[in-house]
Formats: structure tokens, C-alpha cells, sequence
């Protein structure tokens, strides 16, 4: 009898310090990303990483993987919905096979400026498009800026003539496909990873994107030429499964929804400053030409690209296009 009595008081002891152990077990997120540590999203990253560490102590630990560390962009979605990984920010060209309505932000030079894109994604619908993919699985939590897009190429481009026939590489999205085929260029679907090396190589003729991609994945130092379009926006959608952020403490996601506010913040601030920042790097560097285009070129781009925004109406929304367009008043 007193070995059995000795026995169950290990086996309760036992149980006690596994759920001990249990509760004192700290949550952890990996916060997975396919971009530079000193890029807007890496910045962003890292601070939203420190408020937590700050405010929940060893109740909640972020583990943030930049450059694709952990998952490379063709992977991360899948990843995150087997619970893989548990925040990500893609851009938002990634998001076409979960909904049609966030292709609203590729479309060409629909957004006049920056101001614009917040007056939307703070608006009412821009709101509403982060919960638009609450079905597949996923919960969008908040926007972040990298700022306007820009075309690299191996030839000079000033007007939409000068794209004709080359090679773009582009996100996955059809929007940005039908962008490149409105001015007779020959866009190709192809993960960020595998950009340098095509640009290198020469095996593609040039990519669009911001100022601080350009710089921090060293595409200037291949393109001879860089064109300042503006024609569209490089945002980033922070993201988690629905199931994780749903299944959080009710203690601990609040804050963790404030500590990403104040971290995106943070990095739309940088974003912000290293558009201008790289943009001017670039030029000091003199390997690339920046091209500045005139009233009548912009015009040009516009009007060829333009008709896009018909092609993707039913897609994106008709009240989502014209809150786009309003947006820009």
C-alpha cells in the first residue's frame, strides 16, 4: 500500500510539473520574411519583435527570419496556414488565389502618391479588404508602406514603346501581368530570391520595384537604368492564420495588436525616409541612370496602361476602384 501510495504521489508530482511547465511555456511566434534586416519590412520586423520582448516579457517570444531564412516567397502562405510559421507580410500581389480584391493595389498608376494609399487603406474600405480573407484561413492585421515602384531595365525606358518585346519580372499576380502586356512587354511570374541572378544573367531585361529593393537586393548595380515611373505601389499585408491569432490568450493579443500598430509606424516612418535615402545612393553610385520622365511621357504610360483598371473592375470592385480613385483628391 505504501508503495502504491508513493508511486501515485510521483505520478501527481509529475503531472503538477508538466503543467507547470505547461503554462510557463512562452508563446512563440516566427515572423518570417524574404527581404533585407535594414529594409521598411525588415525595421518593422525587428521593432515589433522588441515592443513585445518589452511588454510580455517571457510570456510571448518573437523569432523574426529575414531573407528568406525560413521560407522563401513561393512557400510562405503555405507555410503559415500549416501553422509553419505564424506572421508574415507579403506583398499584396501575393494574395490573388485567396481573393481578387486586394489586386486593386496593383493596378498601374492608380494611386497618384502615398497620401493617397493611406487615405484608402484607413478608409472604410481598405479596412474591410483585411478581413476579406478571413474564409481561406487568413486574417489580415495591418498595412505596411515600402513606397512607389519603379522599372529597371538593361535599355534606357522613357516611353511605353521602349518596353516592347523585353522581359520583366513580376509577382505573382495577373494584374501586373496585364500591366506589362498593355504595353507589348513580355512579364514573367518569378519568386524575389531568383531576381539578382536573373538580372545578372541577363536572362530577363529588367523588374519594377521600390527605391529600397532596389538598392538593399543591389539590382542597380546590374540595370544600367532605372526609369522613376511611380506606376504602382509596394505594399506589404501583415498577416497570421486565422486559427493562431484567434486561438491567442485574450491577454496577449490586444497587446500584441498595439505593439504592431506602433511597429508599423515605425516602419512606414522608415520606408518613408529610405525612398529617399536609396534613391540617392543609387545616383551616387553612378552605376545605374535614373531617368526622370516628362509630363508627356507619364502621360503616355498612363494612357497605355490605364485600361486595366476596366479589365479588373469586377474583380476588385467597383466601390473599391472609385474609393481608389476618390482617394486621390
Amino acid at each position: 500500500m505504501l508503495k502504491l501510495k508513493t508511486i501515485l504521489a510521483f505520478a501527481v508530482g509529475a503531472v503538477f510539473l508538466c503543467a507547470v511547465s505547461a503554462i510557463a511555456a512562452p508563446i512563440v511566434i516566427k515572423f518570417s520574411h524574404v527581404v533585407a534586416e535594414d529594409t521598411p519590412k525588415g525595421i518593422m520586423a525587428n521593432k515589433f519583435r522588441d515592443l513585445v520582448a518589452e511588454r510580455l516579457g517571457d510570456k510571448v517570444v518573437v523569432e523574426v527570419y529575414p531573407n528568406s531564412q525560413l521560407f522563401g516567397d513561393g512557400k510562405e502562405l503555405e507555410a503559415l496556414l500549416l501553422g509553419d510559421v505564424h506572421l508574415l507580410a507579403p506583398a499584396l500581389s501575393k494574395f490573388q488565389k485567396y481573393t481578387p480584391l486586394l489586386q486593386i493595389y496593383d493596378l498601374p498608376f492608380l494611386f497618384k502618391d502615398m497620401a493617397a494609399i493611406d487615405t484608402f487603406q484607413q478608409g472604410p474600405n481598405g479596412r474591410a479588404l483585411l478581413t476579406s480573407m478571413k474564409g481561406k484561413g487568413i486574417v489580415g492585421l495591418d498595412y505596411l508602406h515600402n513606397g512607389m515602384k519603379q522599372i529597371s531595365a538593361n535599355d534606357p525606358i522613357h516611353g511605353p514603346g521602349d518596353a516592347k518585346n523585353k522581359k520583366f519580372r513580376i509577382m505573382t499576380s495577373d494584374v501586373l501581368a496585364a500591366q506589362f502586356e498593355a504595353v507589348d512587354a513580355m512579364p514573367l511570374k518569378k519568386p524575389f530570391a531568383e531576381v539578382f541572378t536573373l538580372l545578372q544573367t541577363r536572362a530577363i531585361d529588367g523588374q519594377e520595384n521600390s527605391w529600397s529593393n532596389i538598392y538593399s537586393q543591389k539590382f542597380y548595380e546590374v540595370q544600367p537604368y532605372i526609369t522613376e515611373t511611380n506606376h504602382g505601389i509596394l505594399d506589404y499585408l501583415v498577416i497570421s492564420s486565422t486559427e493562431f491569432w484567434e486561438g491567442l490568450p485574450a491577454d496577449v493579443r490586444p497587446v500584441l495588436e498595439e505593439c504592431l500598430k506602433e511597429a508599423i509606424v515605425v516602419g512606414n516612418a522608415a520606408a518613408a525616409q529610405k525612398d529617399l535615402d536609396d534613391k540617392q545612393k543609387i545616383i551616387d553610385s553612378k552605376r545605374s541612370e535614373i531617368i526622370t520622365l516628362s509630363e508627356e511621357e507619364r502621360v503616355a504610360w498612363v494612357e497605355a496602361m490605364k485600361p486595366v483598371w476596366k479589365q479588373f473592375e469586377d474583380a476588385v470592385g467597383k466601390e473599391n476602384l472609385e474609393a481608389a480613385i476618390a482617394s486621390n483628391n
